[in-house]
């Protein structure tokens, strides 16, 4: 009697493995732009499917350890990470993964080619894309802000290819009084001569093994709030190796990001330098958090095309009731429905890319900067709960094999829900919409422009009454604001994140149906034209129902115990 072993799913080339990414790419890039880094997309897709793959089960394998204290007794609170890791870092700066969004080799379009490498990289590097969004954010910073020799050498190690020389940066704001509300930011801030020394607890501080971090202080006599905070630079090690007067109180157990280091830190007196002037440090760490929310929406986009990847080669080896999955009509449809996400997750993503590329270059117009801010915290909050949902279904279409540890699957939900959480959660993130709109009142009204313009070009064919669809859509979403600027701010907040869901449902369809008529004449274009009609044919706008009684129902549905 022979047994029977199920084989495991396997990933072909990554890069000419996806069509969606490829086709996007063809339409974005300028066509020598395309011709140089297609062959290097080409490799790095190899390498996401084999060498980097075995890289992240070592690195996940093997988590960061704490060492408190030398043989002799000497405290030096050493963070060891594995090799595998480490490997990562090297591969990171010989890539040029933050370096070529400063080289900009390719103007604009740099941020483009950037991010697409990084799609390759983010979900077979352990989530190593963690260090180098806020290396990334922090590398901008100090461009825009950074003055003097230390700030400026810092830089260098920032977007530098060598590995020798390549630093990583912290981003640390979060404090035990609060994630989200850095106003009771207790970090004291004592000058020193040129400098000031740091007080503080750090609560949760991630890719805690770099060499530098950028972190909110309250300098000693500024008012008290978010107004008195201020930006500091600082470096985590002295001159011998040891740590700059703070002390790592513990690593963080976390669900998942396991080989990351994240730990909790004690400031005792650390060295560090203002950036960009004392006060408004809330308006310069936004510099940073527009880069790495960018980068978390990229890691989500990333990780759900990993998981529709494995959940449709397993369809193809996996036999059912005298069948493979795939041709089961009922598996076939959820599938097609995390394609049907995925392909707008991903054009809303590059959107933002693109228009992150345009205002570093400073070519983008005054429409572009409003909805470069509008869709950051959009494209943000929208992709972490998608990738967490597309996550979740991927492991249930393994059946009980997604369930088991050592298959590597259950990493593909763990590693996704910190995405919603990481850079502003859901709730943060939708009310930040709001301040968008607060101080770029246009800001809708440019967004529907853009929109209107891309659904402009769909006349006629098979895909005007999905452009119809959602340029109605767009039209409701946009009386809804009107009305809600009217109301009371309790009024907004509860409608907040659903209204923050009909942008993203919204802008994804339009450049979706935009993106399908573009490539209709490409092999992909019946599969991009079946998606958009999918997408266009859901409530794209959320209900905005709101008022008192609405509010004081769900306060009695979410808080009430009887």
């Amino acid at each position: 009697m022979s047994e029977f072993h199920q084989s495991p799913p396997a990933l072909p080339n990554q890069y000419l493995d996806d069509g969606l990414l490829r086709s996007y790419l063809a339409c974005a890039a300028p066509p020598h732009v395309l011709h140089a880094i297609e062959p290097e997309l080409t490799a790095l897709g190899e390498r996401a499917a084999g060498e980097w793959l075995a890289l992240a089960e070592r690195a996940e394998a093997d988590p960061p350890r704490l060492i408190r204290y030398d043989a002799w007794g000497r405290r030096i609170d050493r963070i060891e990470t594995s090799d595998a890791w480490r490997a990562f870092e090297r591969i990171a700066s010989t890539e040029g993964l933050v370096a070529r969004g400063y080289e900009r080799a390719y103007g604009a379009f740099s941020r483009v080619d950037q991010f697409a490498r990084l799609y390759l990289f983010a979900p077979s590097s352990a989530t190593y894309s963690c260090p180098l969004a806020m290396t990334d954010g922090a590398a901008r910073c100090l461009e825009l802000l950074g003055t003097g020799g230390r700030l400026r050498a810092a830089l260098g190690h920032l977007t530098t290819r060598d590995p020798a020389q390549v630093w990583t940066a912290g981003q640390w704001m979060t404090e035990r009084t609060g994630g989200s509300d850095i106003s009771g930011t207790s970090t004291v801030a004592t000058r020193d001569g040129d400098r000031f020394l740091l007080f503080g607890t750090k609560w949760f501080t991630s890719a805690t093994t770099s060499q530098m971090a950028l972190t909110l202080a309250r300098p000693e006599g500024a008012e008290a709030g978010s107004r008195g905070l201020s930006l500091f630079y600082l470096e985590l090690r002295d001159d011998a190796g040891l740590p700059n007067h703070m002390r790592v109180l513990r690593l963080k157990d976390k669900l998942g990001t396991r080989a990351l280091p994240t730990a909790e830190i004690e400031l005792d007196g650390t060295p560090a330098w203002l950036v960009g002037g004392e006060g408004h440090g809330v308006r310069k760490i936004a510099t940073v958090l527009t880069i790495t929310r960018i980068y978390n929406a990229l890691a989500a986009v990333s990780g759900m095309r990993r998981a529709v990847a494995l959940a449709r080669d397993y369809a193809r080896r996996r036999t059912a009731f005298g069948r493979p999955l795939g041709e089961h009509a009922l598996h076939a449809d959820t599938l097609a429905a995390m394609q049907v996400e995925l392909a707008g997750c991903l054009l809303l993503v590059f959107r933002v890319v693109e228009l992150l590329g345009l205002t570093e270059l400073g070519v983008a117009t005054g429409a572009d900067a409003r909805v470069l801010r509008l869709l950051t915290p959009v494209a943000k909050l929208y992709t972490g709960k998608r990738a967490v949902a597309i996550a979740s279904e991927a492991i249930e279409a393994f059946g009980g094999a997604g369930y088991i540890e050592d298959t590597g699957l259950p990493r593909l939900l763990r590693d996704a829900q910190v995405l919603p959480i990481w850079e502003g959660t859901t709730n943060v993130l939708s009310l930040d919409v709001w301040r968008a709109l607060a101080a770029e009142p246009d800001g809708l009204g440019a967004l529907g422009a853009e929109l209107n313009a891309r659904l402009d070009r769909v006349t006629s064919g098979d895909l005007s009454d999905a452009a119809a669809r959602v340029r109605t859509a767009a039209r409701g979403l946009t009386d809804a604001a009107l009305r809600l600027a009217a109301c009371s701010n309790d009024d907004r907040e509860s409608v907040a994140r659903r209204f923050a869901f009909g942008i993203a449902q919204v802008t994804a369809g339009a450049l979706l149906v935009d993106h399908a008529h573009r490539c209709r004449a490409m092999p992909i274009g019946a599969r991009l034209a079946d998606a958009a009609r999918r997408w266009a044919s859901r409530d794209l706008v959320p209900s905005l129902e709101t008022g008192a009684a609405y509010r004081a129902a769900s306060r009695r549905l979410g808080l009430d115990a009887d």
